[in-house]
């Protein structure tokens, strides 16, 4: 029998195939758009087909590091799970939290240019009921930025040269938690950014947290008459033993403040970043800056008089803080209005206290009276130093004093490191 004379020989009939394949994935990529969601394959697992642009920078976040700076969460064989799938730590006995989270922090990357976005693709099984969110901040001149989250890609005001990410998960109590096998991150500069902001200072309830033993948001174990706060938004949240994120509290007269670190998430929701403006905040958006969620469903019925869970507010708190900013920083005796300065919204030199809590001085001696304190770790904003009474501290013996931006002064033996900008003299 003669063969065909048409036939192409078994070598090239592959080649032929393999070309024809290759080309119809260049066309499906080409089609595909080139921002917005991964599609999701069976099982909840995104599928990343989106390359990255010229002069984009990709990375992969580790996922296989789990150590002490880690909340709640395990590395199994399928990828990152929730260690423990129930409400621990402050949630088991308050109000602050109605599910389960856990939360790994990753090493910072610095950047080989400097970018004003960064966008995230998760590749995860979630089951219903359970969420995860990649979200990232950035370094600059003044330090970190808040975290935002990455999916549909985070904004920087100004260009920033390193960044960070942490992956949250949450689930159901005692439901079924996500699978994360992989988050990618590309940055790039072409967002446009805006002029920075001022620091922003807001009049809100604060209540005491109490909770000695217990963890937070951060994994810190609270301990008697400890210094931090907790604000209602993990945008604010510091990783542990850092004050990335410092609030400055003062009572209404402004007689006593503290700069505390922000170290847990509450009280009541968990997604209100209520000090920033609505087209930044997470939530509420028709609420006006400044006014937490929980005020407004406490004094004005908003939401029905409930939080992001559907439970009946029963204060109308913005920020908690923790006995010894309580009690030993501001004085207070019971629950309060103060006047609370969102730090990282502002600029200049920030000076890091190194071992605290810090006395806070009228001037640049011990003999002048104290007005507060400031809490080990805390960042705190220096306008220009004095010259006044030698101090030897920790760090340094020293004649240095350094006046804060409310006027008052801490002496610079205690602080561990500046950022931000040379500190004038006064």
């Amino acid at each position: 029998m003669t063969r065909p004379r048409c036939r192409i020989p078994s070598v090239a009939l592959i080649a032929t195939l393999a070309l024809i394949a290759t080309l119809a994935l260049l066309l499906t990529a080409a089609l595909l758009p080139a921002t917005g969601t991964a599609p999701v394959a069976p099982g909840g697992a995104p599928i990343t087909l989106v390359a990255a642009a010229p002069g984009d920078e990709r990375w992969s976040a580790d996922l296989t590091i789990v150590d002490r700076d880690d909340v709640n969460v395990r590395r199994t064989a399928a990828g990152l799970r929730l260690r423990e799938a129930r409400p621990t730590g402050r949630g088991a006995r308050s109000p602050h939290s109605a599910v389960a989270e856990g939360m790994l922090l990753t090493a910072p990357r610095t950047l080989t240019r400097p970018a004003t976005r960064v966008r995230a693709e998760i590749n995860a099984a979630v089951p219903a009921g359970a969420t995860v969110e990649a979200q990232v901040r950035g370094w600059r001149a003044a330090g970190w930025t808040e975290w935002r989250a990455a999916t549909t890609g985070a904004v920087f005001d100004r260009p920033v040269t390193r960044v960070q990410t942490r992956v949250v998960l949450t689930a159901p109590d005692g439901g079924a938690t996500a699978t994360v096998r992989g988050v990618q991150l590309t940055a790039d500069a072409n967002a446009a950014v805006s002029a920075a902001t001022p620091g922003r200072t807001y009049r809100v309830y604060a209540t005491r947290i109490g909770l000695v033993g217990e963890v937070t948001a951060n994994g810190r174990t609270v301990q008697p008459r400890d210094h931090f706060a907790a604000l209602p938004s993990r945008r604010g949240l510091s990783p542990l033993n850092t004050g990335d994120y410092t609030v400055r509290v003062c009572t209404t007269s402004g007689s006593r403040c503290e700069y505390a670190p922000v170290w847990d998430v509450g009280p009541w929701n968990t997604r209100d970043d209520y000090w920033n403006p609505s087209s930044v905040r997470e939530n509420w958006k028709n609420l006006p800056q400044g006014r937490p969620e929980a005020q407004a469903a406490y004094q004005s019925g908003y939401n029905g008089g409930r939080d992001q869970f559907g439970r009946t507010v029963l204060n109308p708190a913005g920020i908690d803080l923790a006995d010894g900013t309580f009690w030993d920083g501001l004085r207070l005796t019971t629950n309060a209005w103060v006047d609370v300065a969102y730090l990282w919204t502002g600029g200049g030199p920030r000076g890091v206290v190194g071992d605290g809590p810090l006395n806070i001085r009228t001037g640049a001696s011990t003999s002048y009276a104290t007005r507060g304190l400031a809490a080990r770790l805390a960042h705190v904003p220096i306008q220009c130093y004095v010259t006044g009474q030698s101090v030897a501290g920790p760090f340094r013996t020293t004649t240095r004093w350094n006046r804060l931006a409310s006027g008052q002064y801490v002496s610079h033996a205690y602080i561990s490191s500046v950022y931000g900008g040379s500190v004038p003299v006064c």
